[in-house]
């Protein structure tokens, strides 16, 4: 079953970027988004399909059923995300290919889920890596958070401000540090006892939900001080960026701080028992 659901999302998602691609091309960054989206997930899909078929998977160097599992819960959210934003910016009611490729993102979005049910029904034992777990879900959460900042910056927005600079390089630096946690987590795991890998998380997440705090007062504080919301603010408004930051902002606080307090609950509590 979870082969067949592959083979369907590479469709779907071939046909999804296929409809985009059809039509003139938007300079956004919610449309730059779209794409890298879906021509990700297509991409990947179709690697994972090849490398199952040649039995090359099982000679890789890391847990493949935990990368298959990360990679469809990824997909899964960037497929959300894509389905949410490209029909709030780009369609119309004469937008015919743009409607269909909405509908057919939230198909993609469908057969993700799918694919991350099938897979935590498997039988217990058969997953067991670190982004199957919650702390890595949680991880992943964190990176995907940022990524929407990112595409929703603009230099202009920050440039002028030192504190808003800050919040910048908090979001850059925590970035930078949970994709780096993904990539070590899929690698051999015997050195994670010896360099005390889940307290060093731990004082990451610390770190990080700290910076994250500044960031969530910071950035409305200097961003809409003295600033409204312009009357003729329309789709892609810089305000309406501003706002979706400072969303963004405290929703990745609230994953740092839950990940922080699992973290330690796991670490001090479970494990010494």
């Amino acid at each position: 079953p979870v082969g067949i659901i592959r083979i369907l999302t590479l469709i779907v998602t071939c046909l999804c970027f296929g409809l985009v691609a059809s039509v003139k091309p938007d300079g956004s960054p919610y449309w730059a988004w779209c794409m890298f989206t879906w021509c990700f997930c297509c991409f990947f899909t179709l690697l994972i399909l090849v490398l199952e078929f040649t039995t090359v998977n099982a000679k890789l160097p890391f847990d493949w059923n935990d990368f298959t599992a990360a990679f469809a819960m990824l997909a899964s959210l960037l497929c959300l995300s894509a389905s949410i934003i490209y029909p709030v910016f780009f369609t119309c009611s004469t937008c015919h290919r743009q409607a269909g490729a909405s509908v057919v993102s939230w198909l993609c979005f469908a057969g993700y889920v799918s694919e991350v049910v099938l897979t935590y029904l498997r039988p217990s034992g058969q997953n067991r890596g670190f982004l199957s777990t919650v702390p890595g879900i949680m991880k992943m959460l964190e990176s995907f958070f940022a990524c929407l900042i990112f595409i929703s910056m603009e230099t202009g927005q920050y440039s002028h401000s030192p504190e808003l600079q800050w919040c910048v390089a908090v979001y850059s630096l925590c970035f930078i540090f949970a994709v780096v946690i993904i990539l070590l987590s899929l690698a051999n795991q015997n050195w994670y006892s010896q360099l005390s890998f889940d307290k060093i998380a731990i004082v990451y997440n610390v770190l990080a939900a700290v910076m994250y705090l500044t960031a969530m007062v910071i950035w409305p504080l200097y961003s809409f001080r003295n600033n409204k919301r312009p009357n003729n603010c329309g789709k892609l408004c810089p305000w309406d960026k501003q706002l979706l930051i400072t969303f963004m902002t405290i929703f990745n606080f609230i994953v740092y701080t839950l990940d922080t307090i699992y973290s330690i609950f796991v670490v001090f509590f479970v494990n010494h028992q």
